[in-house]
């Protein structure tokens, strides 16, 4: 390390660091809901030292206390990605336990009481996006109810909170539902549907109905004209109902009317919502007389309080409550991790901001902290893309002259998902060692408004692939970047462009496949409900399409794989299943390319345990550094590659 006298020189990707794969996960939580319950603040928080575990918590009266037993694991299944797990009210926790998917009320300090029956199915009644009555009666769920034959049945229940297990079912008449909000009064229910093939991004519909007594008369559209997608209900304490909708290509917050006409609450070319892959978003919220949201900007996200746009230390902000006299949310910046914040507004935009919850103390000294240039390059058809670019920093070394660095290039998933705006110690984990990063937002990532999310259907394994090839010789014709050394990682659909990449390009030297996607006409038709018909947006109508399908899917190109890969995977992923993985590694030993396999039993989609997460980074690293010839700093152990 420094030895007083000036930094170290030493080769790029040989450069000692303090953060390790292990700081990734050390003392680290995952903070997801948000709710605001008077004056205490619930979250839920995953664990990944637990296995990933996820325990409700509350701070109260100055103190911050575990509500759920210590075997509880609170998340749904629902869409297998979840989300919405919990709700609070009147001091009473309604959660739903990963073991079952069955929805539990407990007052704090007592045992919890189950409120909904076993399922025929195991675990399969799966519960989201829990509200409870005003009355304190009833909680409204959606529920992805599994039947033995045909794909789940999505609805809308009201679960009574007396457990009498009697389960009344308000609404089925739709193929999805999503976000079921209760008016002040109780009397009104709105929610969000719509129908294969759509996606909650491409074509939603803003409903509504009576409800008494647990039960749903009168339900009418209110909003929804086919070619704009609605999402994150909600309600002003005074009934005022507001819905976001992108009819004007951006994600804007506007006040439904009761006739269905919208009026414009806070709009601009800035996304306030974002794609529901997840039940329980929410970006915007009304406080007493102050209107507040957030908005995604090229370099993070900015606050607009009453119209008054603020730059804070939050470049992202998530699951934003009304409370007293301003909002809560989760908030993160590029120089800290997830706290939970509380904004007071005090007058002319002029805001008071307190942070109530830092999980950890910063794991990084500033000198390692990286905060990205946002930059836009030519690609292909004559169009422009986006990216975050993350140069090299480590105080404590430098390059030797002419030495320029690795380049890592970031394929998010979705593909609709953003190149995250905060500290991810999973980037700086690269730049600390002397590695570039670019983290790309392809076409069809959002934050850019609905027709750059738009512009990759009909060519998902083209357009973004593209996207992604463009970005690296765009920094590597900058002289940033080694062009010589171009890497390429991604999971789930970024695994699928990573593929692809390798498959009809000659561009990078190796890649990391995180359970991607390989062959598109095998997700089609082994895939769950939600994304069962995803892919007739993105590559087209199954199978009427299946040229397309087989001409862009990687498996049926392994002509084309002639660099080395590494490639990861969930043992219980339902999403993308294990065979996607494991055919495309058989594809590359049959040619002799050299391969690396690690499969990690009981994982899902996405890696939650600590022990996984840290070998998957440590394997990576060490692959990239044998293949492209750097020794990385650090006892990282020896990853087997198959040649």
């Amino acid at each position: 390390m420094n030895s007083g006298t000036g930094p170290t020189v030493a080769p790029h990707g040989e450069w000692e660091s303090p953060i390790t794969a292990v700081s990734l996960v050390s003392g680290a939580v995952g903070v997801g809901q948000l709710c605001v319950d008077g004056d205490d603040i619930w979250w839920s928080e995953s664990r990944p030292d637990e296995g990933g575990r996820t325990a409700v918590m509350r701070l109260g009266g100055g103190s911050i206390e575990e509500i759920t037993p210590p075997d509880a694991y609170v998340r749904t299944l629902a869409h297998e990605y979840g989300g919405g797990a919990f709700t609070v009210s009147n001091g009473v926790l309604h959660y739903v336990d990963l073991s079952d998917q069955r929805v539990r009320r407990l007052v704090p300090g007592s045992e919890p009481m189950v409120l909904t029956p076993v399922s025929d199915i195991d675990a399969g009644h799966r519960h989201a996006d829990l509200v409870v009555t005003p009355d304190q009666r009833w909680v409204i769920a959606v529920r992805e109810r599994h039947v033995a034959d045909g794909e789940p049945v999505n609805e809308i229940v009201a679960i009574p909170t007396d457990g009498s297990l009697d389960v009344q079912v308000l609404w089925q008449g739709s193929d999805f539902v999503m976000t079921p909000r209760v008016s002040p009064d109780g009397l009104t229910l709105v929610w969000i549907a719509w129908d294969h093939p759509s996606m909650p991004w491409g074509s939603t519909e803003l409903w509504s109905g009576d409800l008494a007594d647990g039960e749903l008369s009168g339900a009418r559209k209110l909003v929804g004209n086919g070619a704009e997608a609605l999402c994150e209900p909600g309600f002003a304490a005074d009934g005022r109902l507001m819905v976001c909708t992108d009819r004007s290509d951006w994600w804007n917050l506007h006040e439904v009317r009761p006739d269905g006409n919208l009026d414009p609450v806070v709009t601009g070319p800035f996304e306030i919502a974002t794609p529901p892959w997840v039940f329980g978003m929410q970006r915007w919220a009304v406080s007493g007389d102050h209107v507040v949201a957030a908005a995604a900007m090229p370099a993070g996200d900015e606050l607009v309080i009453d119209g008054h746009t603020l730059a804070l230390p939050d470049t992202s902000i998530t699951s934003v409550q009304p409370a007293a006299d301003g909002v809560v949310y989760i908030g993160a910046g590029w120089g800290h991790e997830a706290a939970i914040v509380s904004v007071k507004p005090v007058d002319n935009g002029r805001i008071e901001r307190m942070v109530l919850v830092q999980f950890r103390e910063s794991p990084v000294d500033p000198g390692f902290v990286v905060e990205p240039t946002p930059i836009t390059f030519p690609t292909s058809n004559g169009e422009q893309a986006h990216a975050l670019w993350f140069p090299p920093t480590n105080p404590d070394f430098i390059a030797p002259d002419g030495d320029r660095p690795p380049l890592l290039v970031l394929a998010h998933g979705g593909p609709t998902a953003q190149a995250r705006r905060q500290m991810q110690l999973a980037i700086l984990y690269w730049t600390s060692r002397g590695i570039g990063v670019v983290d790309v937002d392809y076409r069809g990532s959002t934050g850019y408004g609905r027709a750059y999310r738009q512009a990759l259907d009909g060519e998902w394994g083209v357009a973004d692939v593209a996207d992604c090839v463009a970005a690296a010789r765009h920094l590597a014709d900058r002289g940033d970047v080694d062009g010589s050394r171009l890497m390429i990682r991604g999971g789930s659909a970024g695994g699928f462009t990573v593929l692809s990449a390798l498959a009809f390009h000659d561009v990078f030297a190796a890649g990391a496949s995180r359970y991607g996607v390989a062959d598109l006409a095998a997700l089609a038709s082994d895939t769950h409900k939600f994304e069962s018909r995803y892919l007739d947006s993105l590559v087209g109508p199954w199978p009427e399409a299946r040229d397309v399908y087989d001409m862009r899917s990687p498996i049926n190109h392994v002509d084309g794989f002639d660099k080395p890969m590494i490639v990861l995977q969930g043992g219980d992923d339902h999403v993308v299943p294990p065979n996607q993985s494991e055919m495309i590694v058989a594809a590359l030993e049959a040619k002799h390319v050299p391969v690396a396999y690690l499969l990690f039993p009981g994982e899902q989609h996405g890696f939650r345990s600590a022990d996984n997460i840290i070998t998957a980074l440590e394997a990576e690293l060490a692959f990239f550094g044998e293949i492209l010839g750097f020794v990385p700093a650090g006892d990282l152990a020896p990853i087997e590659i198959r040649r």
